[in-house]
């Protein structure tokens, strides 16, 4: 955010063709034409060098962040430019840009159907380790697969904490779960909706890379992924099973997930004392 403040770092990342404006289709975009679409402002790429199963691997990495965002934040540097004060520097500071990111490996562009994982992001899991989820050995496994495909990408949605609900939300549901509700009882009793997600933004950027017709084999469990990159315009091809991670804290969630149409397969029973109410 901070590089905006100086205008000439924004015009040499535009004039490199490192920022680019994509509309709802994928193709880039400028304010003028179609000025109705949504728009998604890519930067990149950027190597990003990576450890997976031991060993390094290069993945290309495209962070973006909807237009509107983009804008806020601009705005924001517009004022602080040459005359700045405490107030403008507290807004920068505070305001709001969810950046989700893009990970391609390999000749993804070329791929007639590559593999694709569309990741929401969980901190809990992939950060501090819980073994309430399956959501850290998910991206691990994920990462190891592409790999071994020898391409692919990953799409990581960083607005989807807790199915969208964010996480201070999510652990007052974790809260709930331990008196005893499952994962999807927990967000109702906040009034909440079980899975408040949207894969569009992961779309536009999936037709903005892939070539036409856009066909991809999708990495995931879950329905709600499929049914909403398919009415965004990505053919899904394959839905490739997805199940890793499984331990006692986690085989309630997994059942409840189960429940709610995810392609679990069959699940090991969860014990008595994971179905138990905690104190």
């Amino acid at each position: 955010m901070f590089s905006y403040v100086d205008p000439s770092i924004y015009e040499l990342l535009l004039d490199q063709g490192k920022i680019v404006t994509i509309g709802e289709d994928g193709r880039p975009s400028e304010d003028d034409i179609r000025p109705s679409t949504d728009r998604i402002h890519l930067l990149g790429p950027i190597p990003l060098p990576t450890m997976v199963d031991g060993r390094e691997h290069t993945f290309r990495w495209y962070p973006f962040v909807r237009r509107t965002q983009h804008e806020q934040v601009l705005e924001i540097a517009r004022r602080l430019r040459g005359t700045p004060d405490m107030n403008g520097l507290r807004d920068l500071l505070t305001s709001q840009m969810t950046v989700s990111s893009f990970l391609v490996y390999g000749a993804f562009e070329e791929a007639e159907v590559p593999l694709v994982r569309v990741h929401s992001c969980c901190m809990t899991g992939e950060i501090f380790g819980s073994l309430r989820c399956e959501c850290g050995p998910q991206l691990e496994e994920a990462f190891r697969r592409i790999v071994d495909e020898g391409s692919g990408a990953i799409v990581y949605m960083a607005s989807h904490e807790g199915r969208g609900i964010g996480l201070w939300a999510k652990g007052i549901t974790y809260l709930l779960q331990d008196m005893g509700r499952d994962t999807y009882d927990a967000n109702r009793d906040l009034n909440l909706p079980v899975d408040s997600r949207d894969f569009r933004d992961a779309a536009i950027v999936l037709l903005h890379f892939l070539h036409p017709p856009p066909r991809i084999r999708l990495l995931s469990n879950n329905p709600l992924k499929r049914e909403d990159l398919t009415n965004h315009g990505i053919e899904i091809v394959g839905l490739e099973r997805l199940v890793v991670g499984l331990t006692d804290h986690n085989l309630r969630y997994m059942h409840a997930k189960h429940a709610h149409g995810h392609a679990t397969g069959d699940l090991p029973p969860a014990s008595r004392e994971d179905d138990e109410p905690k104190e």
